[in-house]
């Protein structure tokens, strides 16, 4: 049922430290919407940039259209966000050398606890060259929760507006920068237990990316005790509301959206895939029925939410109307109703955010199948296996120039055409692994790999820069 959580307006709380800087004096940038990168696959979440051609082919052996590569030191899943001609990216570095990371496909859920101080930092760089711009050590000491083997302490994504930096660690806590890599404020969670419902011990990271909105900083924290989804203040990091969650641990980005004369967030999960008032944090709408271990982050296209999951006895796919109001009930399989447009209880993906383009949607499951739909009415189009199933896949799709790129954890991206035919235009090697979503921008494709960002492009130039 539509629950009247228990909302929150938190006034100035002592977790919250401000810091007295001026804020630097950096106008927003006025170039196309294709130059700027802002949050966890793009623009809205949507994964899509427009404006500009991307490259089909490349080669990261020879340096074939690879533009630069700056090393970045320590482990982070976070993908590159991008503003201008700046590029920010979040780190954990182990003062034990290097963090170990199991990529794959397998069950073992026994978490790292690694008892070794390390240091959570934000990188910015050049967009053009890679040059480092400026560094910034958010804390420092032993993590307070553990992780999994396939996981970082660096997994969120930042995000950015043109004039903030907001990065999130999870327990070692929520950080607010200017563009100039000046500390604004900071905000201290507690301990955030990411830990399988189911068994508790299992802790593996903390997930979920911040999304800057209307001057306000979302964050959902869907952890073992207390969950929420809330909004600070960006400017000193004032909590604004706070909106009691009853679910499970999730690891999923939320969204927002404006449209229908309201601006909600939309959050995944199992008992509750909902809409959040953004000015309120009043529960819009309620959906139960997600798999147990919600990941990605529902994106929007036209007038439709799109949500999967799929882990435990659930793996669903729906199609929700941002009108939705109040608790949705789910119609017969292969009918809609007045606020879910069509679902599909077996196609539901674990890892990687659907991808909605051109009245399609992209669906590949961690294990390279890939399932194309009728976004609209919700009809198979077809299913094809990206590479030969011994690798996994964890970075979410993105498209730019009529083609879609799915990257594999051992970092061979697919690139596709986009069509109703199922058409594999190249296969491209980054040599390295690769779990975090890539980020694009006038045309070049950033890719954050293990141990580097690598952009992609045409080199007209020639020749393969690494930065320094």
């Amino acid at each position: 049922m539509l629950r009247h959580r228990r909302v929150r307006s938190l006034g100035a709380l002592p977790a919250v430290i401000t810091l007295a800087v001026p804020l630097a004096n950096i106008s927003r940038a006025d170039g196309r919407a294709a130059t700027h990168w802002p949050q966890f696959r793009g623009p809205n979440a949507s994964g899509v940039a427009v404006g500009y051609p991307t490259p089909v082919e490349w080669d990261a052996a020879s340096g074939r259209n690879i533009l630069w590569k700056t090393p970045v030191p320590g482990l982070g899943h976070s993908s590159p966000v991008i503003w201008g001609d700046r590029i920010f990216i979040t780190t954990a570095v182990s003062r034990a050398g290097e963090s170990s990371l199991k990529v794959g496909l397998y069950g073992d859920i026994t978490p790292l606890n690694e008892q070794v101080e390390h240091e959570w930092k934000v990188l910015c760089l050049d967009k053009k060259t890679g040059r480092a711009l400026w560094e910034q050590t958010a804390c420092r000491g032993v993590p307070k929760a553990k992780r999994h083997m396939k996981s970082t302490h660096a997994n969120p994504t930042p995000a950015t507006d043109g004039r903030h930096v907001v990065a999130f660690f999870g327990s070692e806590g929520l950080y607010c920068y200017d563009i100039e890599g000046t500390l604004l404020w900071k905000k201290d969670f507690g301990v955030l237990a990411s830990a399988y419902y189911v068994v508790p011990p299992a802790q593996w990271g903390f997930a979920s990316s911040p999304v800057i909105f209307d001057d306000k900083v979302v964050v959902q924290v869907d952890v073992l005790k207390d969950s929420f989804v809330g909004a600070l203040d960006i400017r000193d990091g004032r909590e604004l509301w706070r909106a009691e969650r009853n679910d499970v641990p999730t690891w999923s980005t939320p969204t927002v959206h404006r449209g229908n004369g309201r601006t909600q967030v939309i959050c995944n999960g199992m008992r509750e895939i909902a809409g959040y008032d953004l000015a309120t944090g009043k529960q819009l709408w309620n959906l139960e029925g997600g798999g147990d271990i919600p990941v990605p982050t529902p994106v929007v296209a036209g007038d439709l939410i799109y949500v999967a999951s799929a882990h435990g006895p659930a793996a669903p796919v729906f199609a929700i109307r941002t009108s939705a109001e109040g608790d949705l009930h789910l119609p017969p399989a292969g009918a809609s109703s007045r606020y879910v447009a069509w679902w599909n209880g077996r196609v539901g993906v674990y890892m990687q955010t659907l991808l909605p383009l051109d009245g399609r949607l992209y669906c590949c499951r961690d294990n390279g199948v890939l399932t194309v739909f009728d976004a609209l009415s919700g009809e198979k189009l077809h299913t094809a296996r990206l590479g030969d199933g011994s690798t996994g896949f964890t970075a979410s799709p993105v498209a730019a120039d009529g083609k879609v790129y799915f990257t594999s954890e051992v970092g061979d991206v697919h690139v596709l055409k986009a069509a109703p035919d199922f058409d594999v235009l190249a296969r491209n090697a980054l040599a390295e692994t690769c779990m975090a979503t890539p980020a694009i921008s006038e045309g070049v494709l950033y890719f954050r790999t293990r141990g580097q960002v690598i952009a992609v492009g045409d080199a007209a130039g020639g020749g393969d820069q690494v930065a320094r």
